[in-house]
């Protein structure tokens, strides 16, 4: 038999993998084992947690929150809050209302999402549904919280289908979410007969029409170049 990895002939015939690449896969295997490990051992070590979590009260964090629709604080870290997001760190290394204040005041986002914001910059961890992953996409973004934005994108490609793919391809579009945009503009050129059917289409038309001529545009160049690879 002929090996699969290195090409070379050998005896047995029960295998597709002579020995000597199957013990260095095994070896390879072994060591990307260990290494992830190690890996969320670190990430153990380095996991924050939020005050919020803790029900500590405000006092145990130096800065705190707060959102519009609730008088409830959410305590944090100003050291937390700079080491995830320059925006935090520009208006708290400045001479800014909320570096002097120790309070930050975000009112268009709920309570529900700010708390979930601020657990996500202590651990790295959230619970998504598809509105929360939204919300909290928004605020990455408004934040640059590169990590969260990926993170929400990520969910919210898992989720995307084509019946919400405009919907989606607006959204990704208006906050640059590079790969849902992409995710969800594939969709839409898989399904272009049923595009003017699809909610949020006409919204689309109103609201952005540049964005429908590129998909338009987009479809135009998929099929001549399936054409020509056709020829």
């Amino acid at each position: 038999m002929w090996c699969h990895s290195c090409r070379e002939e050998y005896e047995e015939v029960d295998a597709g993998t002579c020995k000597e690449c199957y013990e260095e896969a095994s070896e390879t295997e072994e060591e990307l084992k260990r290494e992830i490990h190690d890996l969320k051992a670190k990430l153990s070590f380095l996991r924050l947690s939020s005050p919020v979590d803790l029900n500590l009260p405000v006092s145990s964090g130096d800065i705190y929150l707060r959102t519009a629709d609730s008088c409830t604080p959410i305590p944090a870290h100003k050291a937390v809050l700079m080491s995830r997001s320059p925006v935090f760190k520009a208006m708290l290394e400045s001479e800014m209302e909320e570096s002097r204040s120790g309070s930050i005041k975000i009112t268009d986002v709920s309570y529900a999402v700010l708390r979930a914001f601020v657990h996500f910059l202590y651990t790295a961890e959230s619970l998504l549904d598809e509105q929360m992953a939204c919300d909290l996409l928004v605020l990455a973004e408004k934040y640059q919280v590169k990590h969260l934005k990926t993170y929400c994108e990520k969910f919210m490609i898992s989720k995307v289908n084509s019946e919400t793919a405009v919907l989606s391809l607006a959204f990704a579009h208006r906050h640059n979410a590079k790969m849902l945009l992409e995710t969800a503009l594939g969709l839409i050129l898989e399904n272009m007969s049923t595009l003017t059917a699809r909610e949020g289409y006409r919204e689309l038309v109103d609201k952005e029409p540049r964005l429908v001529v590129e998909i338009y545009e987009s479809y135009l160049s998929k099929v001549a170049n399936t054409a020509r690879e056709e020829q």
